[in-house]
């Protein structure tokens, strides 16, 4: 069985979630993380929790919500952290790629959320674009553990984000023909990845060009295993037990 650690599942994206939910079952998915990262994805993602037990939820506001967000909604996020499906705060981050003359308020922005999950004990879901020294050194000051969602970068920063305790976030792009995703693999192994579709972007091959889904996290875990030449189950078995151990999901 699969665990798909990071999807957005909202009814802006799929017409029918009963279905979706059925097609990530028959698939071999048996639980996903929503992510939650505005005030309105927060609720529904939190809503979806309450109806499928499957449906587990991080909740935190985007770096792209840096605007958006007062001392109000971070009060209220601490609320809604209460919920028992909600199980890490994000996706938090920085990220430079569209806006860069608000670096000092994204960097607030994610202390403020890093420090409210160092005193709630909550594990952290990473947002990194062109923000790579930024986001280490920012992390560094807090005791938290994680996940780097979409990880993407090097294998020495692969390095050091395992180092700091963090599992690496492997979705869709492992698969692409121009990815160079596989050394970083082949240099971590499976013990230190999780699985994620980051649904509904980012469609691994053989179904770029179609909407992502949970439902197709056993291409990403059969191109993990060819990779490390080990099974599919293997890796299923492997990237599930690194998530339930870092979201508690057990």
């Amino acid at each position: 069985m699969f665990i798909d650690t990071h999807c957005h599942l909202s009814v802006e994206d799929y017409e029918d979630i009963d279905l979706v939910i059925k097609e990530n079952i028959e698939a071999g998915v048996s639980k996903i993380i929503v992510s939650g990262c505005e005030e309105k994805t927060i609720v529904e993602a939190i809503e979806l929790s309450k109806k499928y037990d499957c449906v587990y939820v991080t909740i935190g506001y985007h770096p792209d919500q840096v605007d958006n967000v007062n001392d109000e909604l971070l009060d209220k996020l601490r609320e809604q952290l209460n919920n028992p499906k909600v199980v890490g705060i994000g996706e938090i981050g920085l990220d430079y790629y569209w806006v860069k003359d608000n670096k000092d308020k994204q960097i607030e922005l994610f202390e403020k959320q890093l420090k409210i999950a160092e005193e709630l004990n909550m594990p952290v879901v990473i947002h990194s674009r062109e923000a790579t020294q930024d986001t280490i050194d920012t992390l560094k000051k807090y005791k938290v553990i994680g996940d780097i969602h979409c990880f993407s970068g090097s294998i020495e920063v692969a390095k050091i984000y395992i180092s700091m305790g963090y599992k690496l976030g492997i979705g869709g792009v492992v698969t692409f023909k121009n990815s160079n995703l596989y050394k970083v693999v082949e240099e971590v192994g499976v013990e230190n990845i999780i699985l994620e579709t980051d649904a509904p972007y980012l469609t691994p091959v053989p179904f770029r060009g179609k909407k992502n889904s949970s439902k197709y996290i056993p291409y990403i875990a059969k191109k993990i295993g060819e990779i490390l030449d080990i099974s599919v189950e293997e890796v299923g078995e492997i990237t599930s037990k690194n998530a339930s151990q870092l979201f508690d999901l057990d």
